[in-house]
């Protein structure tokens, strides 16, 4: 009886908040940014409930078919995924890795076995002047003094590992 009444008070502000709100939500899926389409999709939704649910069992209702309405939507996105038939601009083509140059850290090899300055204490990380040059270092779990003159032992992507050398006086 609520559905049939429902039906009832559907005007033609409510169809056009309703279609509006399904477009902006489109568009969102396929143009995915801030969330602006998808938020004014979600107010022209519940505007649409607003002016045509009488009672709460009415704005209930149409609650239910809008979530259902927009689950569908997500699950031919989703499908259209899958199908990897998407626009070109929502896809990655091209791979990022090592043999194309592309590099998630910066290699420190070049650090390996050189000798450095404590600028800031170890313990266990801290700063290590290389010739003038900064970087952040690690000792394996001792304190190294400031002043101390280091050796880089081992290097693992960005992580540079440092010991302190014996010197003596």
């Amino acid at each position: 009886m609520e559905f049939i009444e429902l039906m009832g008070n559907i005007s033609l502000a409510s169809i056009i908040l309703f279609i509006a709100g399904m477009i902006f939500i489109i568009i969102e899926l396929y143009q995915p940014g801030f969330g602006v389409f998808g938020g004014l999709g979600i107010i022209c939704l519940a505007t649409c409930i607003i002016l045509t649910a009488q009672t709460v069992m009415q704005g209930i209702i149409l609650t239910a078919i809008f979530i259902v309405i927009v689950v569908i939507l997500l699950l031919v996105f989703l499908l259209l995924v899958a199908k990897r038939r998407l626009p070109k601009k929502l896809i990655l083509e091209e791979s990022t890795s090592a043999e194309l140059g592309f590099s998630g850290t910066e290699d420190m090899k070049h650090l390996l076995g050189k000798n450095g300055t404590v600028v800031s204490v170890c313990r266990p990380s801290g700063n290590v002047d290389f010739d003038g040059v900064k970087h952040d270092v690690v000792s394996r779990g001792e304190y190294i003094p400031k002043g101390t003159t280091i050796e880089v032992i081992e290097v693992e992507g960005g992580r540079v590992v440092v010991r302190a050398i014996e010197t003596s006086h």
